[in-house]
């Protein structure tokens, strides 16, 4: 018997698996990013946890930049890895938040379990059926 990969729809799977991310993220973070300073601060506020209490709405906005941005950029497999990069930190620090309100396993799993699907998505690369493979080819891989 021959050792060989028989994945030949793993570039169908990475669409698959960016865009139903991606649409996700881009619906989580829409409330977010139309919510205005109150709302940045609110969510931005978890940076005191890590010392960077200053700017919550700075804060905030980033975060809700990088779950509506970067879950557009993940759909279309643009500028993947970087967005792939900004959503991971944005899980971080969403599973910092929960675990230092003391919320269980539950509260914190979704955000945790996200941080990883990025984590893997960076090192996997957007796949054939991408942006970032149609303008730049090869050279990212």
């Amino acid at each position: 018997m021959k050792l060989t990969n028989r994945y030949r729809y793993h570039d169908l799977g990475l669409l698959l698996l960016r865009v139903g991310i991606g649409v996700m993220f881009m619906v989580h973070g829409y409330p977010k990013l139309v919510g205005g300073p109150a709302a940045w601060a609110g969510v931005g506020g978890v940076m005191d946890t890590v010392g960077l209490g200053f700017a919550p709405a700075f804060w905030g906005f980033l975060a809700a930049i990088a779950e509506f941005g970067g879950g557009l950029l993940l759909a279309l497999g643009l500028w993947f890895r970087l967005a792939c990069l900004g959503l991971l930190f944005t899980m971080i620090m969403a599973t910092v938040m929960h675990v230092s309100k003391g919320d269980g396993f539950s509260g914190y799993s979704h955000s945790l379990e996200s941080a990883f699907v990025f984590l893997g998505l960076i090192f996997a690369g957007p796949g054939r059926y991408s942006l970032d493979e149609r303008l730049y080819g090869s050279r990212l891989r």
